[in-house]
């Protein structure tokens, strides 16, 4: 029995131990393990499953046979769009190249490979269904919103022809082929008619301001600028001082949940909007303020441990990685760019020891993140959403929280 006890004592010490040293660890050590996770994990391929057969290239494909993507890495999802922004910035963080490298591996995968795909389509297939449709149809902003922000990013490293002609109907697209309200606030047509999705101002607002800056055209501003003031006139519930996940404009009602990560896709769109709006712009000091205004509310849902829940006001959900790390990424960047007091560091500070208790394990895999979650009018829907390892939805905002965080401890060292 005394045999059994002292095993019991060492495992539990073992794992203290363990939980210590991933504390201890420098920032920059942990943010790398998310990152070569995913560079481990990822490849770029095809697979046909029944015949256990992998394909670097179309080209190896067999006619007829059908096939899916290798890893969900090699996906055209705006979720890879995130991947790739976060891996180019902790290229310029860390001076990795391999980061980077990632990044553009990624995007000529899919250049590369579509044609072989589009060719094949099959009109009675969903076009997200089918490996690469969402490339060529741009269907909805989920499709090419954030990809095409990324790809705006690798193309300051490699200027290949296709990219810009992607961009270029990308941002015709956005421009006048996406369903909007009278007022010209970006809307979705499915599942509900002329629905708006918080997730959308992410979808839409980082690229606008990328093309602005690209071709100089100040038009992409207005339009960025206008989808944050009109999101927060739609969505925002003033006393909670939260947004909603929806809006449905045919009975003018808002939805039920104040879920997590579209809070998130807010904080990121208006961090993305502030990095490249023009200082003079007549509207900037509307964006800080609403910025300003949404983190004061979401500071009063930080639980004990420094985390946030799926339901922001519901703390009987369960504590989410994205939306947590969405958060102290925007605590973060905005003390260190000056858009909020540095009353707010330690909301940041605190979110992340929480978060590396909580969420990153010592090879680096992330825990808990929400998986893709649509629309839906009972809270039960969002409180019984599952929450996976290494979900595409959360891993590149923990690299880019880990990165702020740091900025932010130095800044605050620098100014004592």
């Amino acid at each position: 029995m005394k045999l059994k006890k002292n095993v019991s004592l060492l495992i539990a010490w073992c794992a203290m131990l363990g939980v210590y040293a991933q504390t201890t660890a420098p920032d920059e050590l942990i943010i790398k393990k998310v990152a070569d996770y995913i560079l481990d994990k990822a490849e770029f391929a095809f697979e046909d499953k029944q015949r256990n057969t992998t394909y670097a290239k179309t080209s190896k494909i067999p006619e007829g046979v059908e096939v899916g993507f290798k890893t969900p890495y090699g996906e055209w999802h705006y979720t890879n769009g995130v991947i790739n922004m976060a891996m180019l910035q902790l290229a310029d963080f860390t001076g990795d190249k391999r980061y980077a490298q990632y990044a553009l591996d990624h995007v000529a995968f899919g250049f590369d490979n579509y044609p072989f795909f589009q060719r094949s389509f099959k009109a009675d297939r969903p076009h997200h269904r089918f490996p690469f449709g969402q490339l060529w149809t741009m269907q909805e902003l989920d499709d090419f919103g954030a990809m095409s922000a990324s790809i705006l990013e690798v193309y300051k490293h490699t200027p290949r022809e296709e990219y810009k002609t992607y961009l270029e109907d990308g941002i015709k697209r956005l421009t006048y082929g996406q369903d909007r309200l009278a007022d010209g606030t970006l809307v979705r047509t499915f599942p509900v008619d002329k629905t708006l999705w918080a997730d959308d101002l992410y979808m839409s607002v980082p690229f606008l301001a990328r093309m602005a800056v690209f071709t100089g055209n100040d038009s992409y501003f207005d339009d960025a600028v206008n989808q944050v003031l009109s999101f927060d006139k739609y969505l925002w519930h003033e006393s909670k001082g939260l947004y909603y996940h929806c809006y449905y404009s045919a009975n003018r009602e808002n939805g039920v949940a104040h879920w997590g990560r579209s809070n998130g896709w807010l904080v990121l769109a208006q961090l993305h909007l502030l990095d490249h709006l023009p200082v003079d712009h007549p509207n900037r000091d509307d964006i800080i303020r609403n910025l300003q205004k949404q983190l004061i509310g979401l500071s009063r849902y930080q639980d004990a441990d420094g985390l946030w829940h799926q339901l922001l006001d519901k703390p009987d959900s369960y504590a989410e990685a994205s939306a947590s790390a969405m958060f102290i990424q925007g605590f973060a960047k905005a003390v260190n760019e000056g858009w909020l007091s540095e009353n707010y560091a330690s909301v940041a500070l605190v979110g992340w020891e929480g978060f590396k208790n909580h969420f990153i394990t010592e090879d680096g895999q992330v825990k808990d993140i929400c998986v893709g979650t649509g629309i839906a009018d009972n809270l039960r829907f969002y409180y019984t959403r599952p929450a996976r390892p290494n979900e595409k939805h959360g891993v590149g905002s923990v690299i880019d929280a880990g990165i702020e965080v740091v900025k932010l401890k130095r800044k605050l060292k620098k100014d004592q």
